[in-house]
């Protein structure tokens, strides 16, 4: 029986195979990285509107009896004012995290569904486009690290969306609180 020797090409060869799998399991667990951040702050602003569909719920049933007690008060409208803004602010950045920002102004990218329809022409062009780019290995990497950047802009975006409307939940739920202890101590005294 004769033994197999290893030479060098192939261990060199399995070593450069498995450093392009690392290489492509690194760039698509990185772009999944972003994804998954982006469904987090999407996520976090479901949970805010959520939480002022009870707020407001709360306050709509509550605010004739108030206002027939709390008449006259200008410093609570004031208040009641100022909660007000916060709270639209606040559920205007939470839906704003939602809304998708497509830019354009980036080369076409056979990973972004936007260009697949619109960039490749039709299926077959796309195919054959998407096709030759697989088979390049620096223009496969190239739009694919486009697309971690494309991903990262659009989480950055998205969570500076999230942390304005907590800013602004946080700012009115002091202003809801300086409302009820303006409310309790009216009514009490």
């Amino acid at each position: 029986m004769k033994s197999k020797k290893k030479t060098k090409t192939d261990t060199s060869s399995k070593k450069e195979i498995k450093m392009i799998d690392d290489l492509a399991e690194h760039y698509w667990f990185t772009i999944n990285y972003f994804v998954g951040l982006i469904k987090s702050s999407e996520l976090k602003a479901g949970l805010i509107l959520s939480f002022y569909g009870l707020i407001l719920n709360f306050v709509y049933q509550n605010a004739e009896r108030t206002m027939e007690q709390l008449s006259g008060q200008v410093f609570l409208y004031i208040l009641i004012g100022l909660w007000f803004v916060c709270t639209l602010l606040s559920i205007y950045f939470s839906i704003r995290s939602f809304i998708p920002r497509i830019e354009s102004k980036y080369d076409p990218n056979v990973f972004f569904f936007g260009d697949i329809i619109s960039k490749y022409g039709s299926i077959n062009d796309f195919s054959k486009t998407f096709y030759a780019i697989s088979n390049d290995r620096d223009e496969r990497y190239n739009q694919l690290g486009q697309q971690v950047y494309i991903n990262a802009k659009i989480a950055a975006r998205k969570f500076k969306n999230v942390n304005m409307s907590l800013r602004f939940l946080a700012l009115g739920l002091i202003f809801l609180l300086l409302i009820v202890s303006n409310y309790l101590l009216v009514v009490i005294l």
